[in-house]
């Protein structure tokens, strides 16, 4: 029983909407978390622990300038956002839990959160974008949307957070033309480097 617990780690993914795509001028809006375990020898996701979804209303002036071109893309309107604000305790506890953090396109949300959680650049990242060679496995391309259409997921992205989470876990579970789920491949890639706010501000995502 022991040796099969050393085998679980707890993974967490997550995903940022925000107003723009500069994490020195633009904030996140929405973030929602998913807390769940995997077996490090074979790359399969076991249970989900614990999920949740915040949003936060904007406060500098160029992220509140931005929203309504941003409000395109992720369809949250102002109204239902405005007064809210993220629960930092409970968003911690989530950091705190996770052996890994697994992001599609990683580097984008890091260098968001990294602006309001410093502590999240301590934890290993992992990109679900970047660690897998989508192209080289006859995709077109490493978007999320054209994965989930590729993989019979949904034909349909609403780029709000949760929904994004959700479906990129059926993803990960998916087997990869190597015979193993694509977690265990984006594990085996490796973490990210620390984020380097001077390098990356100038760099989208």
């Amino acid at each position: 029983m022991i040796a099969v617990r050393k085998l679980e780690k707890f993974g967490l993914l997550l995903d940022v909407e925000t107003t723009g795509l500069g994490p020195t001028t633009d904030e996140v809006i929405e973030l929602a978390l998913k807390l769940f375990s995997y077996r490090t020898d074979t790359g399969e996701v076991t249970e989900i622990i614990e999920e949740d979804s915040f949003l936060r209303e904007p406060l500098s002036n160029s992220a509140r300038n931005n929203y309504d071109q941003a409000y395109r893309v992720h369809g949250i309107p102002f109204e239902l956002v405005r007064g809210k604000s993220f629960y930092d305790v409970k968003i911690k506890t989530y950091f705190h839990r996770a052996d890994a953090v697994f992001a599609h396109n990683a580097s984008f949300d890091r260098s968001f959160l990294y602006h309001m959680y410093p502590e999240v650049n301590d934890l290993k990242w992992y990109c679900t974008m970047r660690n897998v060679p989508w192209k080289q496995y006859g995709f077109p391309n490493g978007k999320l949307l054209t994965l989930l259409q590729a993989h019979d997921i949904t034909n349909y992205q609403t780029h709000r957070a949760m929904d994004d989470i959700t479906y990129l876990l059926e993803l990960l579970k998916k087997t990869s033309p190597n015979g193993n789920p694509y977690l265990q491949e984006v594990l085996d890639k490796g973490p990210m480097r620390k984020y380097q706010p001077s390098t990356a501000r100038t760099r989208m995502g």
